[in-house]
């Protein structure tokens, strides 16, 4: 999950705001998109942390998250023949999950949450590691009237996830009852922030766009409920995506890997006469793509890792892209780009490379578990 990044490069990770509450709780860092945060916590660690989130509620500091906004005339319209889905299945107020894509290629560039709060106003969260490119592809496009500001390290965000977690933001007076994929803006005492139906984990949950300057008092605030939430680190978040089948970039979605072979053909709006990459991927769609996104869960001890090679039989099928053991199954699971011929069944029993050991384990379709995030 996270990056390598040599010592030199380490001198110049990015912050968050919340740096300093996160040493005081003893959290382990790593470096992950060019920024410097948390992966687990002492006194809890990563079981903990995602038993927290499924059962109860945990916070998450995901600042390191990119904030890009698009202002001006013709603004969504505009990010609308960029990215893949169609901003005009929402109205403002609403959410939505996009690509970037490469038009040569049909690659993925970067997943996108797009907040619509006007026709002349979208607020895009990109990666962290790829905003900045999401940002330069945006204003090469642009017509002059409109105007892409890059407020990465304007603002913090924070992951408030979990069945508890609307009764932590009421208590806090906080806005709850707007639904899944929509977002209101609030206050909590002199603090203005955007409260948003979103997340990453599978569960009932809220993400806080918070200006970075505000951002301790509102950690602070959450805090000092009782009873007290679950600080969680990159790790929990890791495992809680993965039992949900939620692609990670750089593993699942990639530059090499298209929305057809992710299985994210749900996030493109195939009747739109404009997106990036939209000639290769309707080309792609109609041919059927070579290899497919699917779901493995280990029938013996072995916890699948990204790399690691899948077979049928003595044949390579595959190469899991995201593997991990899920807390909450008590076996290891992965995602893997899975050869579409020969045609394999879901329950179709398969073999994971690990440590040069063929470890047998079942074809599914994710997600793996089934909470429910309304």
């Amino acid at each position: 999950m996270t990056e390598v990044t040599t010592d030199a490069a380490a001198t110049r990770l990015r912050r968050s705001p919340l740096a300093g509450r996160h040493t005081a709780l003893g959290a382990k860092f790593a470096p992950f998109g060019g920024w410097e945060m948390p992966l687990e916590y002492a006194g809890g660690g990563v079981l903990r942390e995602h038993t927290a989130v499924r059962t109860d509620v945990g916070v998450f500091d995901v600042s390191h998250l990119g904030k890009v906004r698009v202002t001006g005339p013709g603004a969504a319209e505009f990010v609308n023949t960029c990215l893949s889905n169609d901003l005009g299945r929402i109205g403002p107020g609403r959410a939505q999950y996009t690509l970037c894509c490469d038009e040569a290629t049909g690659g993925v560039v970067d997943d996108i949450i797009a907040y619509l709060h006007a026709d002349d106003h979208v607020f895009l969260i990109p990666n962290a590691a790829n905003s900045a490119e999401v940002v330069r592809r945006l204003r090469a496009a642009g017509p002059p009237q409109v105007t892409i500001t890059d407020e990465h390290e304007g603002y913090a965000v924070l992951a408030v996830q979990g069945p508890r977690s609307a009764e932590l933001l009421s208590d806090l007076g906080l806005p709850t009852e707007h639904g899944y994929m929509s977002f209101t803006r609030a206050t909590l005492g002199p603090v203005e922030l955007t409260v948003c139906r979103t997340g990453y984990t599978g569960e009932l949950g809220y993400e806080l766009v918070v200006p970075a300057g505000d951002a301790v008092a509102v950690w602070d605030a959450l805090f000092a409920a009782e009873p007290a939430p679950q600080a969680c680190g990159l790790a929990a978040r890791d495992t809680l995506r993965t039992e949900m089948g939620y692609p990670l970039h750089g593993q699942d979605l990639s530059l090499e890997i298209t929305p057809v072979q992710a299985r994210s053909g749900w996030a493109v709006g195939w009747d739109k006469p404009a997106f990036w990459g939209r000639d290769v991927l309707v080309a792609e769609k109609a041919a059927g793509p070579a290899r497919t996104l699917r779901g493995l869960v280990a029938v013996e001890r072995g916890i699948p890792r990204p790399g690691m090679p899948v077979y049928a039989g003595d044949t390579r099928v595959g190469t899991v892209t995201s593997g991990t053991f899920s807390p909450t199954l008590k076996q290891g699971i992965a995602l893997a780009l899975i050869d579409t011929a020969p045609a394999l069944p879901d329950g179709a029993e398969l073999h994971v490379d690990i440590r040069n050991r063929r470890t047998p384990a079942h074809l599914t379709r994710p997600p793996f578990i089934h909470p429910s995030v309304k």
